[in-house]
């Protein structure tokens, strides 16, 4: 099967880069040059625009900033969409949004599957990111094998929108982490407390998360580089709150983190890495919440493994 990937960034570069690692038939598309002829220079094929990658490719992926760049980007795709091509969408977007593009493709004889990502840059760089994928479960068997070479925990979720539902729950989750750990961090200073002892009570107790784990370290470190930014969370978080007042949940915690992140936008602009929110507590404490032995940046570690399907609890029990 022959595989488009438009979208070469952070996230999107280290996707196709496991395609490409692992002998996937690749051709990219980006607005940055360089970074297709980075790809080019490591055997990728290099497309024209996204209308020739949809004429050419058997599946395009897109994995773009925002909503907009990807209806742009299907705008000129979908008059090559026709019967056997699948579109699928591993932005983090909104549901309605995907649905009203996949719908788009749907009608001329596609497939639509919206298949965001999560586990952070680190894991996608390496094949070892988690990806949720909605659509038909024919599609989904179709693209299956491709999935497990950029992730290593594939999850359907459903029909084609509920990827999106569920990776927006999970961003708010981690971003409601962050500023959990930022808050205690910050604290814990102030208290006296040594910040290696801190990081490593909170790793071995009932209060330890992916996020703390991770993003902690880099708090730590200063560099505070995860490779996502302010505005970027922004959006996600928004996105669920979206979500909640379309389904009438009077959320508390939400509307607080949306509020915090704009006040971080203002202090230190949209492309702050959103590890730099601690900077808030810092400059309001006088505190610096930095520790000796933490890297600069993530560094997923284990080895690469050939990804599987994860069927939930409750299903694989009504199955046996």
């Amino acid at each position: 099967m022959k595989v488009g990937f438009i979208g070469l960034g952070n996230v999107g570069g280290k996707l196709s880069g496991s395609l490409l690692r692992n002998g996937i038939d690749l051709t990219v598309h980006d607005l940055n040059p360089d970074l297709v002829a980075g790809f080019v220079s490591r055997g990728a094929k290099a497309a024209e625009g996204p209308a020739q990658m949809m004429r050419d490719c058997d599946a395009v992926i897109t994995c773009l900033p925002s909503p907009a760049a990807s209806a742009a980007v299907m705008a000129e795709m979908l008059p090559e969409v026709g019967p056997g091509k699948i579109w699928m969408e591993m932005s983090t977007t909104d549901e309605a949004e995907v649905k009203r593009l996949g719908e788009q493709v749907i009608a001329r004889g596609g497939a639509a599957v919206d298949c965001p990502v999560s586990g952070g840059c680190h894991r996608a760089d390496t094949g070892n990111i988690s990806i949720f994928a909605g659509c038909d479960r024919a599609t989904f068997e179709r693209i299956l094998p491709f999935l497990t070479v950029m992730g290593r925990r594939i999850l359907h979720t459903g029909p084609l929108g509920s990827a999106s539902v569920l990776k927006v729950m999970t961003n708010y989750l981690a971003t409601a982490n962050l500023l959990t750990c930022c808050e205690a961090l910050v604290t814990m200073k102030a208290a006296g407390m040594d910040l290696n002892t801190t990081y490593e009570a909170i790793k071995i107790s009932s209060g330890t998360s992916f996020v703390h784990e991770t993003e902690s370290q880099v708090i730590l470190n200063g560099s505070r580089d995860i490779n996502f930014t302010m505005d970027l969370v922004k959006k996600d978080i928004g996105l669920f709150q979206s979500i909640a007042e379309r389904t009438g949940v009077p959320l508390e915690i939400s509307p607080l983190m949306i509020s915090i992140f704009e006040d971080g936008i203002a202090r230190y602009g949209m492309r702050a890495q959103s590890d730099d929110i601690i900077r808030r507590l810092e400059e309001a404490t006088g505190l610096d919440i930095t520790a000796p032995g933490f890297p600069p940046e993530m560094v997923d570690d284990e080895p690469e493994e050939p990804g599987y399907e994860v069927v939930p609890q409750g299903l694989e029990r009504q199955a046996g």
